[in-house]
């Protein structure tokens, strides 16, 4: 059953493909900075760069602000819950100093700008970053002023490109007007606004701390910013009593808000949550795998006649707004990681930090002692072929064939194919040319009996929209078995 791959803070990859959860996971490596920056400018249907496996600096950073007003039924993420207190857009009052935030948030933000001091740029050739995202949590309720002071020190220690890409994760109730245009004013020009549901029952279920009045104040908020055109809207499929009219309301209200890019999650039940202590996956008041395939489809269908383009499984733009920071991840590219329970990715290795915020405190400590201690490893070679695969068939693009032969070898190649073969011939996966237009599984066939002389006709394979990656887990899990039997 489709659910989205990659918490952004997470542990090492798993060897088969994991679950589908709450929000993208940073990945690996793929092209450098001016490949990528090429890449960030074109729309969904233009060529992302290929696969490399030759060590490439970081052109990406996410950073974890994980303070929440409550934590939802369904969340495992490592977070501070600040209560009440943090009910007004405006924190605990009106005036400018520390005096007026949270002392816990100024704590955890010095913090943070230690470990960004601490941290060695990868590249001494001056690569600036070209995305920075922070996720949370709800950073929206983190000070526009200490999120500016992140910024600032990103730069100075890595720089920015003339023209990043920097995300913001904020939910319905926790920002007005002014605290978005102080957003904005310090660098931030895209945001992602967790709505989840148009519906006050719903939101109620899954334990969200504001309700169907404050989404449509945010909307207004974000429709009317002066220099923000880019935006996000968050929505959840297969709730505990949603029902498919409940779905179809979600989905025109969103297209309605005009977001520039739409994400759908199917909800996934973690063990330690509300949800996971409530709730058997598939059992009502949760719905049926048949029921949660439906809703996948009826957002394909809904969010394409929109105009918006399924460039990744549970990721929908306008032409051109593509996220270019979740790009880095879908293309296997290298990025930092900052703050509790975050996860980087550099030179093949996974780097992740304490979820808890005394370990995390000490892990940083260690940091900038120079006694922090890690192994230094050679990524293997099966698991950056796993990578490649999985990332690859949950995009639009798919797997570029010719590269992955060129990486990985001509006879893994042909075995992926020869396991591919019948869902061609069903038409859950696609052959393409070298221009990504649709062949024939004749086509397909023949290049088999030809031992794979990809190019020449089949260049390309992706998965199907929407059965393919309804069934994503299921293939890349064969996929998996050639790679690694």
């Amino acid at each position: 059953m489709l659910r989205l791959a990659f918490p952004l803070v997470s542990h090492l990859p798993p060897r088969k493909p994991p679950p589908i959860c709450s929000r993208p996971q940073p990945a690996r490596r793929y092209a450098p900075s001016s490949t990528a920056a090429a890449a960030y400018t074109s729309s969904s249907s233009s060529t992302p760069p290929s696969p490399s496996l030759s060590p490439l600096p970081p052109a990406s950073a996410y950073v974890h602000l994980p303070f929440c007003r409550k934590r939802c039924h369904y969340c495992d993420f490592p977070i501070v819950a600040l209560g009440s207190a943090a009910a007004s857009p405006r924190g605990k009052g009106e005036g400018e100093g520390e005096g007026a935030d949270d002392p816990r948030i100024v704590d955890y933000v010095r913090l943070l700008l230690r470990e960004v001091a601490a941290t060695r740029p990868v590249s001494d050739d001056g690569v600036p970053l070209e995305t920075v995202f922070f996720g949370g949590g709800t950073p929206s309720l983190v000070p526009p002023r200490l999120v500016a002071a992140v910024l600032d020190a990103l730069r100075g220690r890595f720089g920015l490109s003339a023209c990043p890409e920097v995300s913001i994760e904020m939910d319905p109730g926790t920002f007005d007007a002014a605290r978005l245009a102080e957003l904005v004013g310090a660098g931030v020009n895209r945001v992602s606004l967790g709505v989840q549901a148009f519906q006050e029952g719903l939101l109620r279920a899954c334990g969200r701390a504001h309700g169907v009045e404050e989404v449509h104040e945010a909307l207004g908020i974000l429709a009317s910013c002066e220099g923000l055109q880019n935006w996000s809207l968050d929505l959840i499929s297969s709730l505990p009593n949603q029902t498919q009219e409940m779905w179809e309301e979600s989905l025109r209200c969103a297209v309605d808000a005009r977001p520039t890019h739409v994400s759908v999650y199917d909800l996934q039940i973690e063990k330690g949550t509300k949800f996971g202590q409530m709730y058997t996956p598939g059992v009502f008041p949760l719905p049926s795998d048949t029921e949660s395939a439906s809703f996948y489809k009826i957002a394909s269908k809904r969010l394409s006649e929109a105009g918006y383009n399924h460039y990744e499984i549970s990721s929908y733009c306008k032409p051109g707004y593509e996220c270019k920071h979740n790009l880095t991840y879908w293309q296997n590219r290298p990025f930092y990681a900052f703050g509790l329970g975050s996860a980087s990715y550099i030179n093949g290795v996974r780097y992740s930090r304490p979820r808890r915020m005394k370990e995390y405190a000490e892990w940083v400590q260690h940091l900038e002692d120079g006694t922090w201690i890690h192994e230094c490893r050679s990524p293997d070679m099966k698991d950056l072929a796993m990578d490649v695969v999985m990332l690859s068939l949950r995009t639009a693009w798919g797997l570029d064939l010719q590269s992955f032969s060129k990486s990985f070898g001509r006879s893994l190649t042909l075995s992926l194919c020869n396991i591919f073969k019948p869902f061609v011939e069903s038409g859950l996966v696609i052959a393409m040319d070298s221009k990504r237009r649709a062949l024939p599984h004749t086509a397909f066939e023949l290049d088999l009996q030809n031992e794979g002389d990809f190019g020449s006709r089949v260049a390309f394979i992706r998965l199907s929209d929407p059965e393919g990656f309804l069934l994503s887990n299921e293939l890349i899990s064969l996929a998996f078995g050639t790679i690694s039997p």
